[in-house]
């Protein structure tokens, strides 16, 4: 029996939910929203969807009654405001920050075990602040940035080759922003066939500075942040826990000396499995990846500073 709470019930909170329950990843999930009548009516919508698409999964909804997240084995975390039209992600810190404290404090009372997993941006801020100052282990912390921007790098790279999605790896490390992620373009793979010769350095380049505006585009384009491919995402990661997948997937993690950092949380790959974070991968950057990798860990501590 594995139980999933879900604290925030916007777009990207309600499409995890949804996923991890049409999905049949958790038996039990739990969406809270500090709006009256949010998560009640988003999970009222996801049952009678049920009917029709037949999950059983059983899912529960309250305004702000964390008793209902008790003995979670994975929380959620997507409470804060998100971007508008024209805003970074760092822009959002002043408000998210206090919102995140609070709901992770509140969710340790019933859940102190919990793995949690946060999307609230800017995430590796977010992140910092989780695991520096709530006392809960550096593993059972996971910012969800990495698996968003890989999937988005993986798009702009099957668009560029014309590919079977399924047979295209991906990978992007270093912070979630847009001037701050950092595209493997080395080691991205369509069949296992490198894409470096595949594609024209000018096409690839292409490929990498869409993927760094990924967010931006959508957001532009929407009025407001992406959910479809951040809700997925998170579901996603959520998923190799509870099922002790042990997938590698680039994620936002707190470093103590790893990658030659210390105090720090940046996207890097890492083994996710039962417990959290198992293993922090070092995949061998090259000279020109750690210069953008140092360039990415100033402009983080920068945001971390203002924290």
């Amino acid at each position: 029996m594995v139980k999933v709470s879900v604290i925030g019930a916007g777009n990207v909170g309600a499409t995890c939910a949804n996923v991890l329950a049409f999905n049949r990843i958790a038996s039990t999930i739990v969406m809270l929203d500090v709006k009256e009548g949010i998560a009640e009516g988003k999970v009222i919508d996801m049952l009678q969807a049920a009917q029709t698409l037949g999950f059983e999964t059983n899912i529960i909804s309250s305004t702000n009654n964390y008793e209902l997240t008790a003995e979670s084995d994975v929380i959620v975390v997507t409470s804060g405001i998100p971007r508008g039209p024209g805003m970074t992600r760092e822009e959002l810190i002043g408000t998210n920050a206090n919102i995140v404290k609070s709901v992770v404090s509140q969710c340790l009372v019933y859940s102190p075990n919990a793995v949690f997993v946060i999307i609230s941006n800017p995430v590796d801020t977010m992140t910092y602040l989780v695991s520096r100052f709530t006392g809960i282990l550096k593993s059972k912390v996971i910012g969800m940035g990495g698996v968003l921007d890989s999937s988005r790098f993986k798009y702009y790279l099957r668009i560029a080759l014309k590919a079977n999605p399924s047979q295209i790896e991906g990978m992007v490390i270093g912070g979630h922003g847009d001037t701050t992620m950092i595209p493997l373009k080395r080691l991205a793979t369509y069949n296992g066939i490198p894409v470096t010769e595949l594609l024209s350095v000018d096409v690839l380049n292409k490929v990498v500075a869409d993927t760094m505006v990924g967010g931006a585009t959508l957001t532009g384009l929407l009025g407001t942040s992406a959910w479809y491919a951040p809700g997925a995402a998170g579901a996603y990661v959520v998923e190799s826990i509870v099922k002790d997948y042990k997938r590698i997937i680039p994620s936002c993690v707190l470093l103590e000396g790893e990658y030659g950092q210390e105090n720090i949380c940046i996207g890097v790959p890492v083994v996710v499995g039962r417990w959290g974070v198992e293993k922090i991968i070092d995949v061998g950057l090259n000279v020109e990846e750690k210069a953008l990798f140092e360039k990415s860990v100033e402009a983080i501590r920068r945001v971390n500073n203002i924290l």
